[in-house]
């Protein structure tokens, strides 16, 4: 498949979430994802108002369902969301219901493997049970938590190649990653490529003479677009 950019709204705010997914839309972005801090902050309102502000873009749901899977999924589905997501370390019966569901409202099902003691097999262990999609992932917590103890941060490239040749169906990488890191997943295999916002351009080449935050965003797109098909 060819490239896609998601953006991840990770905001606690609805009309900053919306003000910056336009400015991301205006960049080339593809798709938007409703972060999780924006849905605990909005709810299934902030999933609603970016529905009504950007219909036809895919909008992914970042609930990281631990139960009640199949409930989730559908208020979300209703809400306007195209993607949900439910996590590895829930037991298998959630990611049924969620697949279930997914099938049944027409939404895609996204299955993320964070704390997996084997982060390969939790990989295919979600794509077994009918997910869509795989987020490779390692955690916020789990990364500063072991960077304190002087210890080098974990990083989903570690095992992304492995993941992508474990399953069949299309890989995200998230956590961590630096605006450069995540343009090089493409190369890795992985063809979702996920820009977390608020963005920090952390990367000179990406650093326009006026600060233009759109303009580094479009330059960012470019790139990742630039691949082709993965």
């Amino acid at each position: 498949m060819k490239p896609i950019v998601q953006i991840s709204l990770d905001l606690t705010s609805i009309d900053e979430a919306l003000e910056t997914a336009a400015m991301a839309m205006r960049a080339g972005v593809d798709w938007l994802e409703a972060g999780t801090p924006l849905i605990l902050a909005e709810g299934l309102h902030g999933v609603r108002k970016l529905r009504e502000a950007f219909p036809g873009i895919p909008i992914v749901a970042d609930l990281k369902t631990m139960d009640g899977g199949y409930l989730e999924a559908e208020m979300m589905a209703k809400a306007g969301a195209t993607h949900v997501v439910v996590m590895a370390r829930a037991h298998a019966e959630t990611v049924k219901c969620v697949v279930k569901a997914g099938h049944e409202y027409g939404i895609a099902v996204m299955g993320d493997n964070m704390i997996c003691p084997d982060m390969v097999e939790g990989a295919r262990w979600l794509q077994d049970l009918g997910c869509d999609f795989i987020i490779h992932h390692i955690g916020y917590d789990e990364r500063r938590g072991i960077a304190a103890q002087g210890l080098r941060m974990p990083s989903p490239l570690d095992k992304l190649r492995e993941v992508v040749q474990a399953v069949k169906v299309p890989v995200q990488a998230v956590g961590g990653l630096s605006l450069e890191q995540a343009i090089q997943c493409p190369a890795y295999g992985a063809p979702l490529v996920v820009l977390g916002a608020p963005l920090t351009i952390d990367a000179d080449a990406f650093r326009t003479a006026d600060g233009d935050l759109e303009s580094s965003l479009r330059l960012i797109c470019e790139r990742i677009h630039a691949y082709g098909d993965v």
